[in-house]
């Protein structure tokens, strides 16, 4: 049997138990990171896996358990010293939060692609070349996508705001 196939068997015994263990015990993301966690440590150690794996097994979730409870709080820690040495300047709300719902349904309109790049650009203030390096794409795709994604939302924006009910035909002969 190969170390691949060891570890396959080994995971689907230890899975569900350890999901439930950890489940009891923090949030459901915290649960899935420290699974996943305990798994790679299950692979790397192999060959220390006892013959009875579920009571070593909880050991390792714990212990895995234990250093995402510490990074953490030591994550908190660093941000809020942060905060108090150079605290954010004011953030610009996002359009849905400050009543601005054409802008909101405009941009839920949009392919999420386009609303990220409008994101970044308009939130962010970030220009085409930080946006090709935060999306992994070249600079001269950046400012193409921006542009057509202006566009776009131009697009439903005059949708959003066109007038309601019947507007005046200005086709045909006029008197």
């Amino acid at each position: 049997m190969t170390d691949e196939e060891r570890f396959e068997a080994l995971a689907r015994q230890l899975v569900d138990p350890l999901r439930r263990f950890l489940a009891r015990r923090t949030d459901p993301e915290t649960a899935d990171d420290v699974l996943s966690d305990t798994l790679l440590v299950c692979w790397r150690r192999l060959d220390d896996v006892p013959e009875d794996p579920l009571p070593w097994a909880y050991g390792v979730a714990r212990n895995c358990l234990a250093n995402a409870l510490r990074s953490g709080r030591r994550q908190e820690r660093v941000a809020a010293k942060v905060a108090s040495i150079d605290p954010p300047s004011e953030v610009a709300p996002a359009p849905d939060d400050d009543g601005d719902a054409d802008l909101a349904a405009a941009l839920a309109a949009l392919p999420e692609t386009d609303a990220e790049l409008l994101r970044l650009w308009a939130w962010e203030q970030l220009t085409p070349a930080e946006i090709a390096e935060a999306l992994e794409i070249t600079a001269n795709a950046a400012s193409v996508r921006l542009h057509r994604a202006k566009e776009k939302l131009r697009e439903q924006l005059g949708k959003s705001s066109a007038g309601a009910g019947h507007e005046e035909s200005r086709e045909g002969r006029q008197p």
